[in-house]
């Protein structure tokens, strides 16, 4: 499949638009601390939200850019907290690494679950995650939940659990900020991770799109 498919806009006007940006972007923010890797997420995820605060407020752990690149060649599951992660994420590069993305929010017995135990569905969701066999060696995005990046820490902590790489990214008042620092804390989980209350999907879905780009770049190249 060609590289446009995969990594860029479709037409040729659509990737002047994208690569303009990318340079506006690059000119306005001059020096940064980031490596390679980690400025083509930054720099995505400025580009996403027009936000020039993500140069400085998103952090990674040593290995989170290349944990995140082999989980993509290995084709790795995604597991998101919510829909709106798995339908911004584009079908196609999720296809050309044979990966799925999946969310089980929404679905009954999550509901059910956390009604009894009176948790939430986002706590359910991650547990269903876990039962299924999805989380170990594989990419955890949340944009949404503070409360579903807490439960994959206690199962790092408790259960032994190992994704690949967290995309810890939730947004809000109540946990979001504690839920990162607390993400930020392990040493044996790569991630990555925006500091603060600020957050969301659309942040989750422009980092993971710039580690597709840097896994076919990779592909490509060996």
């Amino acid at each position: 499949m060609s590289q446009n498919s995969q990594t860029e806009q479709l037409t040729q006007a659509g990737q002047q638009i994208e690569h303009d940006s990318f340079a506006i972007v690059d000119r306005e923010v001059g020096e940064h601390y980031y490596s390679d890797g980690q400025w083509q997420v930054v720099r995505r995820m400025i580009h996403a939200t027009a936000d020039f605060e993500f140069n400085g407020l998103t952090e990674f752990s040593a290995q989170a850019v290349e944990g995140g690149i082999q989980a993509i060649l290995n084709g790795a599951p995604i597991v998101a907290d919510v829909e709106m992660i798995c339908v911004g994420l584009s079908q196609p590069r999720l296809a050309h690494f044979g990966i799925s993305a999946r969310q089980f929010i929404a679905d009954a017995d999550v509901i059910d679950a956390a009604k009894r135990v009176n948790s939430t569905r986002a706590v359910q969701a991650m547990r269903k995650a876990h039962n299924l066999g999805l989380l170990d060696g594989g990419i955890v995005a949340v944009g949404n939940a503070p409360t579903a990046l807490l439960e994959v820490l206690r199962m790092i902590n408790e259960e032994g659990i190992k994704p690949a790489l967290i995309v810890g990214m939730p947004v809000g008042f109540v946990s979001a900020a504690e839920s990162k620092d607390l993400l930020a804390e392990l040493h044996d989980v790569p991630w990555i991770i925006t500091r603060g209350r600020k957050g969301g999907s659309t942040l989750v879905v422009a980092a993971i799109h710039a580690l597709l780009s840097l896994a076919e770049t990779r592909q490509k190249n060996h």
